[in-house]
């Protein structure tokens, strides 16, 4: 029974250097299936490889050029094409050929001469098990991405959470959120990287959750004691984070963390020095601190963005990374666009605000 007109045909690729043989299973198969032929192995993978890719591979092994066999090697190491099912039909019938060919990657293994009922049956098949596959990797990816969908969720309402009790709109984590990307952006951090770095920075502060409000908003200086315990805040946030294996949440740990530690070693709660810092670490300090020092907080008033930027650069190789900071100043322009669209003025964002 063919198949309906109004159904996409599943194309297949018959990959044979035998005219006669590509004759007959285009006959076979051609009611049913679009049809793609090639005479070379390397012609059998210029189509596998196009920007459409056959649905199933219909494999000689004895081809000049390339044989079956490298074809499917090189098609299996392409993650792109890696999941096309392969039958191999060739005339190499013994227990070894077939290991092999199955050993390499192919889904089954068809002996000439051929028989057009098996062909038809073996095809129908595999194609049939490879749409289940694609259907179940369509639904663990959805399934993936709402989980992560989930977990950003969770680390944006804790940022917000810490931030509320010392910053009245919190918009403290979206700004600090797009400052750190621009950093990472001109530093040269990739697509993936800059997209970890804006979903965890929110987390910096979730520590302050635990530190008693008396002393997170004293509206002075902190005595000796009082530093002390503010000073505990990064490994009370490591520690409400939890240790994962998510990377998401791994790294949203680590940069509540190390975000207080310095370059020259003087910071908290570990003293790290240098590279010892991890690098998310040592972005959001920047961000975190200009941020800090250019917006009003119970402790101290606002300063103008001049004297923030110099504060900033003798800060430089001391409390930041040489590097790191450049790149931040680098990018002034841009971040003084970010103050000025999340200011505090503008109160507090919405759950649709591009954090």
């Amino acid at each position: 029974m063919g198949i309906g007109s109004g159904v996409r045909r599943p194309t297949i690729l018959v990959a044979d250097d035998s005219p006669q043989n590509i004759e007959l299973l285009s006959r076979i198969l051609g009611q049913d299936y679009r049809i793609k032929v090639a005479t070379s192995g390397e012609k059998a993978l210029q189509i596998a490889y196009s920007d459409e890719p056959p649905d199933l591979i219909l494999l000689d092994i004895m081809m000049p050029d390339l044989s079956g066999h490298e074809v499917c090697r090189r098609i299996k190491a392409n993650p792109d094409r890696r999941r096309i099912p392969i039958i191999f039909v060739t005339a190499m019938s013994t227990v070894e050929d077939e290991s092999l060919g199955l050993a390499i990657g192919a889904v089954d293994y068809i002996t000439k001469p051929i028989s057009p009922p098996l062909v038809q049956a073996r095809v129908r098949t595999h194609l049939a098990l490879f749409d289940q596959t694609r259907e179940l990797e369509r639904m663990v990816a959805q399934r993936t991405s709402e989980l992560l969908a989930t977990r950003q969720q969770i680390i944006r309402r804790l940022g917000r959470a810490a931030e509320f009790k010392d910053n009245e709109t919190g918009n403290h984590v979206i700004r600090m959120s797009h400052i750190c990307r621009l950093i990472g952006q001109q530093a040269g951090l990739g697509p993936e990287s800059l997209q970890l770095l804006f979903q965890t920075a929110a987390m910096h502060d979730v520590g302050k959750i635990g530190i008693p409000d008396q002393i997170l908003l004293k509206p002075g200086p902190l005595d000796d004691d009082e530093r002390k315990v503010i000073h505990k805040h990064p490994q009370i946030g490591a520690d409400i984070i939890g240790k994962h294996d998510n990377e998401l949440l791994a790294t949203a740990r680590s940069i509540a963390l190390t975000h207080h530690e310095r370059w020259d070693g003087s910071g908290y709660p570990q003293g790290l020095k240098g590279d010892q810092i991890p690098l998310f670490g040592r972005i959001v300090a920047i961000a975190d601190v200009f941020d800090a020092l250019v917006n009003k907080r119970p402790y101290k008033d606002a300063l103008p963005v001049s004297q923030a930027l110099a504060i900033m650069t003798e800060e430089r190789g001391r409390h930041f990374d040489p590097h790191l900071l450049d790149c931040f100043l680098q990018q002034q322009f841009e971040i003084l666009k970010i103050m000025d669209l999340y200011s505090d003025e503008r109160g507090a964002m919405t759950d649709a605000s591009p954090l």
